[in-house]
């Protein structure tokens, strides 16, 4: 039987990628006869056991990713039990590295691939913590704004179509970050019809309770259903860099917003 020589920087390699100890990587590179990829599939599979049992363990930190090419964008979720960890640069490279794999997906919801597992569970290898992929979102179209708050535990997608400087997609992501209430939708056409006629019939009825004539009233209700759209649309709300326009007016002419995603940490 050949004994294959390991050498100290192939286990300190293997260490770096799974955050073991020199013994356990040194003999997994024996048993795969000093394949280092080969050693890092024994340990993950012999460690797997021991990851899935912290599964219940609650996972209240992570930090949200975007990413950006190809027609798409993408922004993810990644939980962790510690914000130690979520501050990581590692971690945070990870959710990074996720972010842009699910830019191979279809837009809509993303469920995690293979591959996205993989690179999760090399981080969650090295920390001990329960680590995994919450959610995830593919926008498709032409053009693209995004804003990642600081703390990495807030970000926005905004799809447009026609041109938008920079600096105002930008400032469009922050209104939605942080105005409130949260836009519940781009323009009045993208509310839900039934909430719009509920809101319509509770305005005539207010009125009509105060004794307005009929016809007085039906103008009135309009003007209070004028003040609603502006308070949860996106292009009605006073725009959070300068209240004094709306976010419409910061659209220039010819652009057109299409849709946006808000993702906050553990928050639907």
């Amino acid at each position: 039987m050949t004994t294959v020589n390991i050498s100290p920087k192939d286990v300190m390699k293997l260490r770096d990628r799974t955050g073991l100890g020199m013994g356990e990587c040194k003999n997994a590179l024996v048993e795969a006869n000093g394949d280092m990829d080969a050693a890092e599939k024994i340990i993950r599979e012999k460690m797997k056991g021991k990851m899935d049992a912290r599964s219940d363990r609650a996972a209240g930190e992570g930090c949200v990713a975007i990413a950006i090419g190809g027609g798409k964008a993408a922004i993810v979720e990644i939980r962790s039990e510690t914000d130690f960890t979520a501050r990581n640069d590692e971690f945070r490279a990870m959710a990074g590295e996720v972010a842009n794999m699910a830019l191979g997906h279809p837009a809509g919801a993303v469920t995690a691939d293979k591959a996205m597992t993989e690179r999760v569970d090399v981080v969650r290898l090295k920390t001990g913590e329960n680590i995994s992929f919450a959610r995830g979102i593919v926008l498709a179209g032409d053009n693209f704004a995004s804003y990642l708050h600081h703390d990495h535990k807030l970000g926005v997608i905004l799809q447009y179509t026609g041109e938008i400087p920079a600096d105002i997609g930008t400032g469009i992501c922050q209104h939605v970050a942080a105005v409130v209430p949260t836009p519940a939708a781009i323009d009045a056409d993208g509310l839900d019809p039934a909430l719009v006629a509920t809101k319509r019939a509770e305005a005539v009825a207010e009125v009509q309770a105060s004794g307005k004539p009929a016809q007085l009233a039906e103008k009135i209700a309009e003007g209070k259903m004028r003040k609603y759209f502006e308070e949860v649309t996106l292009l009605g709300q006073p725009y959070v860099r300068d209240d004094k326009m709306q976010v419409g007016q910061v659209v220039p002419k010819g652009a057109k917003l299409v849709k946006f995603v808000r993702v906050r940490l553990g928050q639907d």
